[in-house]
């Protein structure tokens, strides 16, 4: 998901300010970047390319946007998080790019625009039920709101900028991680939230969190560690050591069996947590294709403890030399290099189907590929970097969250 990395290429100053007041260096944010899109009209594409009726573009962001998220029950909401110091809720009037888009709340981060100040938003994500909307900022405050936009909680403990931020299943706890090193768990069970536990193992900024089941949980950081931690225990119950530069994501896999990393050592590990804990530190498959960083991973919505539980298992990473590969996680063998972005690819999306895959660059490319025959079957370009993609419920439509301030929601019905 776009965290704070993206958010600090395009606010060096905010870097700044934050070293002089920890007093050490920003190691989790990536290089200052400048990206012109000067990528040619690509041939092939065309006969893929979205028409211009079949894209909504919701722009009232005043600033980069770096994630959105489709609410997963009241699903024609989508949030969006933006470097302007606020979070939107969406309304889609219908369910293609002509019906427009509704009602538009605003969830202001700040009273004025001077209380603005790194204050931008750099993680969201729903509950399950669909009911509450996390946000977590550069000042290091995590906020829940109801979908009609009222502020709930208040979380208020990190100090620095949080860098991801997940919902339990149950919806009573909340995991945050930040440049502070920190992963704490929120109780928002009642009507205050409050700290259940704060974990302090890692040595350097905690940059990815993800939630095993209700109470164990993962997290990565810029110390090249990975550790699993519960609810209540005061140690983590394993550590994962392997890689050899910064871990930019964590993700468990629908069954809560496999846990995949990646990293800047331009690999990404597959963990087997069912071994016992504390014991093999090896990954159960080492994936080192990729020729640069890799900046995410997604597991395929597929496979035991999923809604497609006949359909195989499989795991997309998406690098900076511009590729997403796929793998077959029973083997560990490459299944498809999708290689048409020109740029590094921040982020990708499983649709609720596993049946396709979309992918963004920071070239602004937009494809949506048929995962079965590895082709591409429709393809976006924008205006600026893409941040992140995100598909809803139904399968129907892709947001594309870009550096240009927009979102762009393009309608998608199936292959052609």
């Amino acid at each position: 998901q776009a965290r704070a990395a993206q958010q600090a290429q395009a606010q060096a100053q905010q870097q700044q300010q934050a070293q002089a007041q920890m007093g050490q260096q920003v190691q989790a944010l990536p290089p200052q970047q400048k990206h012109v899109n000067t990528a040619p009209v690509d041939e092939e594409d065309i006969p893929t390319r979205a028409n211009p009726q079949e894209v909504l573009e919701l722009n009232k962001h005043t600033s980069e946007v770096f994630m959105c998220a489709w609410n997963p029950i009241y699903t024609r909401l989508i949030a969006t998080g933006s470097g302007d110091a606020s979070a939107r809720i969406w309304e889609m009037n219908g369910t293609d790019a002509r019906t427009g888009c509704g009602v538009s709340r605003l969830l202001q981060h700040g009273t004025n625009p001077a209380d603005r100040k790194n204050k931008d938003v750099t993680t969201l994500e729903w509950s399950s039920d669909g009911e509450l909307l996390a946000t977590g900022s550069y000042d290091g405050v995590a906020r829940v709101w109801r979908r009609n936009g009222a502020l709930v909680h208040t979380l208020r403990s990190h100090r620095g900028p949080i860098f991801s931020l997940k919902w339990n299943r149950r919806g009573n706890f909340l995991l945050s991680g930040s440049y502070d090193k920190s992963t704490i768990v929120w109780d928002v069970s009642g009507d205050t939230g409050f700290v259940k536990q704060q974990f302090n193992h890692h040595l350097a900024p905690a940059l990815d969190v993800d939630w095993k089941d209700d109470v164990t949980f993962a997290s990565c950081s810029t110390d090249k560690t990975v550790h699993i931690c519960r609810v209540g225990s005061s140690r983590p119950l394993q550590t994962y050591t392997g890689h050899t530069d910064e871990v930019n994501a964590v993700k468990w896999d629908p069954s809560g069996t496999l846990l995949a990393s990646c990293s800047d050592d331009c690999t990404a590990k597959v963990w087997d947590v069912s071994r016992a804990p504390g014991g093999v530190n090896e990954p159960l498959h080492d994936f080192k294709s990729h020729q640069q960083e890799i900046y995410t991973v997604k597991w395929s919505p597929t496979g035991a403890g999923s809604a497609n539980p006949t359909k195989a298992l499989m795991l997309a990473t998406a690098s900076f030399d511009g590729s997403v590969r796929l793998w077959n996680v029973q083997d560990g063998s490459c299944i498809r290099v999708l290689s048409r972005h020109r740029d590094s690819v921040y982020s990708v999306a499983f649709s609720p189907s596993g049946e396709y895959l979309a992918s963004g660059s920071l070239a602004g490319q937009l494809y949506i590929w048929k995962v079965r025959e590895g082709r591409h079957v429709k393809s976006f370009k924008g205006k600026g970097d893409i941040f992140e993609v995100a598909w809803n419920k139904e399968e129907t439509r892709v947001a594309a969250c870009f550096s240009s301030n927009v979102v762009s929601v393009i309608d998608f019905f199936g292959a052609r």
